[in-house]
């Protein structure tokens, strides 16, 4: 792997990451675009490069992790189902990832769900809760479990588990931002540690892709989160049910034409 193309991963990941798009789906065209030789490194970059997305969370949001600890417990809340799915199902979760199918799948029938989902769960500010309770931060963390397949979006799955709690656009999407800190945390230190654990080791050069990647992922994160939550608030979520349509309508169609595409 490149410079240039660890940054172009970085990119990728940066704006996709918090965007109910599926970073999976678009880490897939943009290697098999730019030709990336997988091995056992570039997949641990592209879950290590997640530290500076969530780093931008924390920058962007710092007062909310600073309010109460209160906080911390909703996020354990939403976090505990997660760490359960993944004991229990790991082997049929690792199955499907090897399957590229299932990832142009689930864009694009998550794709509909979108093109209906504002009209099913209106965003009105006047019924909403105004906090939320533990109970709902865990139902949102069962939504987050469908996620481990591939192509659904961790950030899809948590925001639709929000609003269907009552919550806002706004609120379910900061909620979910707030949800992958744990999540993506904990998912790149156990990558680090099945890589070196395995044998793996890290070069001078290893070391500056992934400053050059966390860096730029950092950046682009905080564009697009803020731009998100700016267009989603107006917008809602139509134009992202066409855009996963179409993106894994591409998946599929490249996968029917025999280009050799590999999962992370």
């Amino acid at each position: 792997m490149t410079i240039i193309q660890a940054i172009i991963l970085a990119i990728i990941e940066g704006i996709t990451e918090f965007l109910p798009v599926s970073s999976t789906g678009h880490m897939i065209i943009g290697s098999t675009i730019m030709g990336i030789q997988q091995d056992e490194f570039v997949k641990l970059f592209t879950v290590a490069i997640q530290f500076g997305t969530i780093l931008s969370v924390v920058v962007l949001y710092w007062k909310r992790f600073f309010q109460s600890f209160d906080f911390y417990l909703k996020l354990l809340a939403g976090f505990i189902p997660a760490v359960i799915a993944g004991l229990f199902f790991k082997d049929h979760i690792d199955l499907l990832l090897e399957n590229v199918v299932v990832v142009g799948v689930m864009l694009f029938l998550g794709g509909i769900v979108f093109l209906f989902i504002d009209r099913l769960a209106p965003d009105m500010d006047a019924d909403a809760p105004q906090s939320m309770s533990y109970k709902q931060a865990a139902t949102i963390g069962v939504w987050q479990c469908l996620a481990m397949v591939p192509g659904v979006s961790r950030s899809a799955a948590t925001i639709i588990g929000g609003m269907s709690q009552g919550f806002t656009r706004k609120n379910a999407a900061e909620f979910s931002f707030f949800l992958a800190v744990p999540t993506m945390f904990a998912a790149t230190v156990k990558s680090i540690y099945d890589y070196v654990k395995d044998g793996g080791a890290f070069t001078t050069e290893h070391f500056q892709l992934f400053a050059i990647g966390n860096v730029v992922a950092f950046i682009v994160a905080i564009i697009a989160i803020r731009g998100f939550i700016s267009y989603l608030t107006r917008s809602g979520f139509k134009a992202f049910g066409w855009y996963r349509i179409v993106v894994g309508g591409i998946i599929i169609a490249l996968h029917l034409a025999g280009v050799s595409m590999q999962m992370y």
